[in-house]
């Protein structure tokens, strides 16, 4: 079964599926206020927008990183 790591703030869920990660390093290369690989929890959110942070998904050249967007209710 496939390893699933959600992070969520108000307005997005990012998922991370560590057996597909390359460790390229883009996305700590490109937003190093959110991905600190050497902590728990290794993503923080609330250093990116929103934008920011699917841009920076879109980029991640194995796809370990996707995101959703969270529906209003």
């Amino acid at each position: 079964m496939e390893k699933k790591i959600e992070y969520s703030n108000d307005e997005l869920v990012i998922v991370w599926r560590p057996q597909l990660c390359q460790h390229a390093g883009i996305c700590v290369h490109c937003l190093p206020k959110v991905y600190h690989p050497q902590e728990r929890p290794w993503v923080r959110m609330e250093n990116a927008t929103t934008a920011e942070l699917m841009e920076q998904i879109d980029k991640c050249p194995s796809g370990a990183l996707t995101y959703r967007l969270k529906t209003s209710k």
